[in-house]
Parts: C-alpha cells; sequence; structure tokens
C-alpha cells in the first residue's frame, strides 16, 4: 500500500503536468522520496527560494482552469491523500471563477470574452457543481437548489460556512491577455521556458500568491503551439502570417520542438467537412447512424 501511494504521487508530481521550475533535480525513489527545486524570482524582487520535497511534504498547486476540471481532480487527489496543502485556480479575464472563490457568489450575468487562453473562456463552469456537493456534506437538496437559481437567474449565493470550507483549500486569481503576454515574454528571456498562454495565466497567478512554507507547481496543460499567433506575437512581431507560418517560424527562433501531431497539419487530409445548424443536429445523427 505504501509502495503504491508513493508511485501515485510520483505519478501526480511528475507525469499527470508539466511542472514549470528554472531548474529542477533529482527524483529518487523509493525508500526517501524527494524532489528539490530551485527558483529564483529575483525579476519580481524576491529572494531565491529553495524546497527539497519529501514524501508528505504539502504542496501548492496552481491549476489554469475555466470548467473546474484539473483543479476538481486535484481536490480528490487530496481527499485520498495526496498532501496539498493549497489549490489555486488561476483564470482568465472570464474571472467567473475567481469572483466566487473570493465572495461566494457565482454570477454568469457578465460579457463573454474571447482571450488569449480560450480553454479558459468559460461562464458556467460544469464540474464546480461537484465541489459544492461535498463541502455543502453532500446536500442534495441545497445543490439542487443552487442550480436552480444558476438557471432561472444565472446567479447563486453559497453560505458562509461553505464559502469558509472552500476557501480553506482554495485560492484564486487571474490575469488578463496583456499581463498573459508579458508573462509569456518573461519567462523566455529569463529562463527560455516557452509557455502557452494557459501556463502563463497560472504562472501570473503563482507570481502574486508565493509561498515561503510551500513548494508551489504550475500545471502546465498544453503546448504552445496549439495558440501559436498568441505566443508568437508575445515575443516577436508578427506580419499577418497565418498560424502555420507562424508555427514554424516560432520553432526557427526558440528551437522548441513542434508536436508530432501538429507538425505539417497544414498538408493533412481535412475528413470532417459537414457544417450542420444546432436546429439540424438530431436529424443529421439519426441519418448517420441509418448508414450504419
Amino acid at each position: 500500500m505504501k509502495f503504491l501511494k508513493k508511485m501515485f504521487m510520483l505519478l501526480f508530481y511528475c507525469v499527470l503536468s508539466s511542472v514549470v521550475f528554472a531548474d529542477f533535480t533529482t527524483i529518487e525513489l523509493p525508500s526517501d522520496f524527494s524532489i528539490s527545486f530551485k527558483k529564483d524570482f529575483s525579476d519580481k524582487e524576491i529572494k531565491t527560494m529553495y524546497y527539497d520535497l519529501k514524501l508528505n511534504d504539502k504542496v501548492n498547486f496552481v491549476v489554469p482552469t475555466g470548467n473546474f476540471g484539473n483543479i476538481l481532480a486535484g481536490y480528490y487527489a487530496e481527499q485520498i491523500g495526496l498532501p496539498v496543502n493549497k489549490l489555486i485556480c488561476a483564470s482568465n479575464n472570464n474571472n467567473v471563477l475567481y469572483d466566487f472563490l473570493t465572495t461566494g457568489v457565482y454570477d454568469k450575468n457578465r460579457d463573454f470574452l474571447k482571450t488569449v487562453s480560450p480553454s479558459m473562456d468559460i461562464l458556467i463552469s460544469s464540474n464546480l457543481e461537484r465541489l459544492l456537493y461535498y463541502v455543502s456534506g453532500c446536500d442534495n437538496d441545497y445543490i439542487a437548489k443552487l442550480m436552480k437559481d444558476l438557471k432561472e437567474t444565472g446567479r447563486f449565493e453559497v453560505t458562509g460556512d461553505v464559502l469558509a470550507k472552500i476557501k480553506d483549500k482554495f485560492i484564486a486569481g487571474f490575469a488578463d491577455d496583456e499581463q498573459t503576454k508579458e508573462t509569456i515574454k518573461a519567462i523566455y528571456e529569463k529562463d527560455n521556458y516557452l509557455l502557452d498562454t494557459h501556463t502563463a495565466v497560472a504562472y501570473k497567478v503563482l507570481l502574486e500568491n508565493l509561498d515561503n512554507e510551500h513548494a508551489s507547481i504550475v500545471l502546465s496543460t498544453a503546448s504552445p503551439y496549439k495558440f501559436t499567433e498568441s505566443v508568437y506575437s508575445s515575443l516577436f512581431e508578427t506580419q499577418g502570417e497565418d498560424e502555420f507560418t507562424l508555427m514554424n517560424k516560432l520553432h526557427e527562433q526558440t528551437k522548441v520542438v513542434i508536436p508530432e501531431n501538429l507538425r505539417d497539419l497544414d498538408k493533412k487530409e481535412i475528413r470532417h467537412k459537414d457544417v450542420i445548424n444546432k436546429e439540424d443536429m438530431k436529424k443529421y445523427i439519426l441519418e448517420k447512424l441509418g448508414e450504419l
């Protein structure tokens, strides 16, 4: 059982996510599980911090999220034994989660903004309901009322007790597009590490929530080549090139390898060409099923 716990922790720490640090040293298993980190925040006038993590040391996880999925997985992991100090929720300008985690009021009645971190462009975070279920003591009636309020009015407010339980484990922050692109540029120039836009949001939030007593791990959730225009324009001037041209130019400039599934994507066959209106989706599916 102890071996399985160690392997689970190793998986969560080192495989499930990419760990963003300037210097990353050794991992030793199995008897004295340890990870050593060094991070120099001198550009933010913060002293260099060293962390020597051992088995059962609590850490913070900084998660860029809009739908509250990955960070909820972290909460579940903590519930079954992973030593988590804080789960830090990083949002973009669609910061409905930031507002909720700081005030207890969830309100989707706001403008929907298209940002450079589009996977977080969400105003209804479907996984949040799952967290609320657990922190409310699995109160089905209470959760049903909250979801009814959200459906009918676009907002709900949790009790002070529920909010206190959430704040005991969660911290929130957000970054706008300008801050996101500034972070990409700063980290590349300082550490020669190429962040994608979502990871940059998380890194900016990390810098606002540094903890002298606990190491913090940023979950890097995507390749920078998925958002080539935004990443490239954070570092270099663009001249109206298309995404595929910028992908190759980004590789030439940074030498960061393009993922195989994105490489030469523009030369591959387009397999799905149908465009279906929302009202025709049911008919389309039934027709396709009839062809099987």
